[in-house]
């Protein structure tokens, strides 16, 4: 059963080993020295946790001080304006749907931030925010080899196998998909994880998305391998070995309409501390950013009581090296 904001969950610093057994996954480590049982329920509470952090921004407590914006606020990436709300809100017209044009989607049409406060993916589960969310935990849960997957708590990955299909008509650029990475390795940092870690997280997860023209890759064994570049506008890095005959020409998404809620941009403002390096910029990114009005704040009144890895040296230790995110599993 997956706790609620009112449990308090055991804290692990003192137990947590600083080395993950190469014979354990990162989803089964970190479950268990996060939330003592290594079970389906709760490996789906820990990628709950990772996933909305990196969504909306910090929301646990006890956290280790790292601010995250998450995804949804506007900011920048290497000096250069980034806003991906447009992408989630239907402002644009960016999701595939089949044809040969993207479509207006309104992912954020469930509750926007509070259920995700609330260590749920929205507050029905008919809706395009709740398959967007549920989507995530089960394709990051694959990622990071979580061995409970596919039974009762946690359902096994059941979306599209091409990450390219998915973000064909977003047309992403660097900044974006940097921006995007940043968010992640903040979320990581936020629970404890060490620096180390978190730079292989950005490198693995860069060399398999942020790269234009790559081959086909194998990401979800059962899917097997499929062209999962996101990063495709003309700016991103081209891959090695790179097949640009099978990818279609980018399409940039047209505007839908502007949101009122996205026309106050509060002056706060967060940098982060353990920047990501990601392919096409000249040193670490220089991520900053502001909480989104559109969401709301990104820290809830009554803070979800969250552990946290402790010491630097109790991280995700994700990668054994950051060659490729295929390294993340058993």
């Amino acid at each position: 059963m997956r706790f609620s904001k009112a449990t308090t969950l055991a804290a692990v610093a003192s137990t947590a080993q600083a080395q993950r057994p190469d014979n354990t996954s990162i989803c089964d480590y970190y479950t268990t020295a996060l939330l003592k049982n290594n079970t389906a329920d709760n490996q789906a509470t820990l990628l709950t946790l990772v996933v909305n952090t990196v969504v909306i921004g910090n929301y646990t407590q006890p956290n280790v001080g790292v601010k995250v914006p998450g995804i949804l606020a506007p900011g920048q990436y290497n000096g250069t304006d980034v806003n991906l709300l447009p992408y989630f809100n239907g402002d644009l017209a960016s999701s595939n749907r089949g044809g040969d044009h993207g479509v207006s989607v309104n992912f954020l049409d469930d509750g926007g931030a509070e259920p995700l406060k609330n260590n749920k993916p929205a507050n029905t589960q008919s809706s395009s925010q709740y398959f967007l969310l549920t989507h995530l935990y089960q394709f990051f849960g694959s990622l990071l080899g979580c061995s409970k997957q596919g039974m009762p708590g946690f359902a096994a990955y059941g979306g599209h196998a091409s990450m390219y299909e998915v973000h064909k008509f977003m047309a992403l650029d660097p900044y974006e998909m940097g921006y995007f990475i940043t968010q992640v390795g903040l979320a990581a940092s936020s629970f404890g994880v060490a620096d180390s870690d978190v730079q292989a997280v950005g490198s693995a997860l860069a060399s398999l998305f942020d790269y234009r023209c790559a081959p086909p890759t194998t990401v979800i064994q059962s899917q097997g391998a499929q062209l999962q570049s996101i990063c495709i506008a003309e700016d991103c890095p081209l891959a090695a070995d790179s097949v640009c005959d099978s990818y279609q020409p980018v399409v940039e998404p047209s505007s839908v309409s502007p949101s009122a809620s996205t026309s106050a941009t509060p002056t706060a403002s967060y940098s982060t501390s353990s920047p990501l390096t990601t392919p096409g910029s000249t040193g670490p990114g220089n991520a900053t950013s502001t909480p989104s009005a559109a969401t709301g704040s990104s820290t809830a009144s009554s803070p979800t009581t969250v552990p946290t890895a402790g010491a630097a040296t109790n991280g995700f230790g994700l990668v054994a090296a950051a060659g490729g995110l295929l390294a993340l599993l058993l």
